[in-house]
């Protein structure tokens, strides 16, 4: 199906990131800020070398190691004013953190200030050669593109330089994977930033279409939108949107290059603003609410730099998106909706949509994709974030196999996960009904009928995963992503490095990807 009659809107920043291998002196003090990035250990054992004193030019030797001495008390001392800094992380990390430790990082680049009227910020990073996606995902997503200020200036250009610290050689390809991923990452976080009144539901399908078109390889397109998604079955999408002045819509992206022989479906809850239906959020609980199209942002954001780094097999990426508004047409409590399952619902609160959306994104990808591997991803529950923190996300699946897996990919790209509990023998129960084949959450569970007040989080897991048989026959992953998409009130692009790093095996020819 053509992709018609849907509005266009720009959001992108004009602002490029820029990643590539060894010291340069094309950006130099004072026309550019100049960050150097690394460990401690590594940094202030620094030499002043030549191609270093160019880039940092006014900085003398002295005043160089004068400054690698005030790092024994510091983890970041200025060089040249406010346009030259050295910032540094601990190689000493706990078990559940990355041993890149690439959050310090973004928790210290994140609040270095742009110096008005700089143009291009250049940072020089020291890595080893394993830590440098996790490290250009953290750099990637310290300085946000999108705004609406009229008063401030931004960057128009961030460079990254990379000089790997344990002696190993970056490709072409690595570093062209390493330019995709960090381009992504920002692109996520810029789309998942901009408000609903910018970013609706057509707004965000047409992006996705121009992201898709731009990589310039066969691709397969379905859009699904409006009335068309009532009429083909799709009544968790179609009745969670059909209140919202912008039509919900379904998107599916295939590629599928020759000789592929395994199906891997990624799909994203693509919420563009939850208010939280008829059952309305609070004043405090709603603001923040555009965030909750993160899961599809940050597949959309794999996909792409999967496929533009030589994916070898089936890929879909799947986009479920809608508005959760209330109107006198919305979802109301005590509503039974019937699923491209065919399973019927009981709906008993309307602000537990987005599991609305993924089952029928997940069923699309079981029976018409016939998905071996099926991946979600959503900003699904606020229990998450009482489960696991504000920085890791959680991960709910039938296969040890692809658990264990996800756990290293969080552990490798810095985008960090820890498991949910997956029973669904002991805790489905939670979602009986009496007049349906299930309700949408374990509200009022009655006593007897399960095991009642099971994990919210596992819970909200397993009524996706209800409608392809609890994954029999196939691996499944769900991503529920609500506290890391989002830190403070900026966007983090969560999720890009992660998928692109958990589906590395089917990458050929890029090393960097596959430690």
């Amino acid at each position: 199906m053509d992709f018609v009659g849907l509005t266009q809107n720009e959001i992108s920043a004009k602002q490029t990131f820029k990643v590539s291998s060894g010291i340069t002196d094309q950006c130099t003090l004072p026309e550019s800020q100049i960050i150097i990035v690394g460990t401690k250990s590594h940094i202030k054992n620094l030499k002043f070398e030549k191609t270093l004193a160019a880039k940092l030019n006014g900085v003398d030797e002295k005043l160089f190691n004068a400054a690698l001495q005030q790092l024994s008390t510091s983890d970041s001392v200025p060089l040249y004013l406010n346009l030259a800094k050295i910032v540094t992380i601990s190689t000493e990390v706990s078990r559940h953190n990355s041993p890149s430790n690439s959050t310090t990082l973004w928790n210290e680049l994140k609040r270095i200030p742009i110096t008005n009227g700089i143009k291009t910020l250049s940072i020089v990073l020291y890595s080893k050669y394993e830590h440098l996606l996790a490290h250009i995902s953290a750099i990637a997503r310290s300085f946000p593109s999108y705004t609406r200020k009229t008063n401030e200036t931004a960057f128009e250009e961030i460079q990254v330089e990379i000089e790997v610290t344990d002696g190993k050689a970056l490709s072409e390809k690595d570093i062209k994977f390493l330019q995709n991923l960090g381009e992504h990452v920002r692109i996520c976080a810029e789309q998942v930033d901009a408000p609903c009144n910018e970013l609706n539901s057509e707004v965000f399908a047409n992006e996705a279409v121009k992201m898709v078109e731009a990589m310039g390889v066969p691709i397969k397109k379905t859009i699904i939108v409006g009335e068309d998604l009532k009429k083909q079955g799709f009544g968790g999408i179609y009745n969670v949107g059909k209140a919202a002045d912008h039509p919900p819509v379904f998107a599916c992206f295939s590629y599928t290059p020759n000789g592929a022989s395994e199906n891997i479906a990624l799909v994203g809850k693509g919420i563009v603003y939850d208010t939280g239906g008829i059952q309305i959020k609070s004043k405090e609980g709603m603001p923040g609410m555009k965030i909750d199209m993160g899961g599809a942002a940050a597949l959309l954001g794999a996909f792409c730099t999967l496929v533009k780094s030589g994916f070898k097999q089936n890929l879909h990426c799947l986009l479920c998106i809608a508005e959760n508004v209330p109107s006198p047409a919305a979802n109301k409590p005590d509503d039974i909706i019937t699923m491209l399952s065919g399973k019927t619902v009981e709906i008993n609160n309307t602000d537990a949509e987005g599991r609305l959306l993924l089952a029928d994104g997940v069923f699309y990808a079981k029976t018409k994709l016939n998905a071996n591997l099926i991946i979600d991803m959503a900003t699904l529950t606020g229990a998450q974030s009482y489960a696991m923190g504000k920085y890791h996300a959680g991960v709910l699946s039938n296969c040890e196999k692809w658990e264990n897996k996800s756990l290293k990919a969080g552990y490798i790209s810095g985008d960090l996960v820890h498991p949910f509990v997956f029973t669904p023998e002991l805790h489905f129960g939670d979602l009986f009904s009496y007049v349906a084949d299930m309700k949408n959450t374990n509200l009022g569970c009655p006593v007897g009928m399960g095991s009642p007040y099971g994990s919210p989080s596992s819970i909200a897991g397993l009524f996706i995963a209800s409608h392809i048989d609890f994954g029999k026959g196939l691996s499944w992953l769900h991503f529920d992503i609500c506290a890391p998409a989002c830190i403070g009130e900026r966007a983090t692009g969560y999720g890009v490095a992660l998928v692109s790093q958990l589906l590395n095996e089917y990458i050929d020819d890029v090393a960097v990807a596959k430690q």
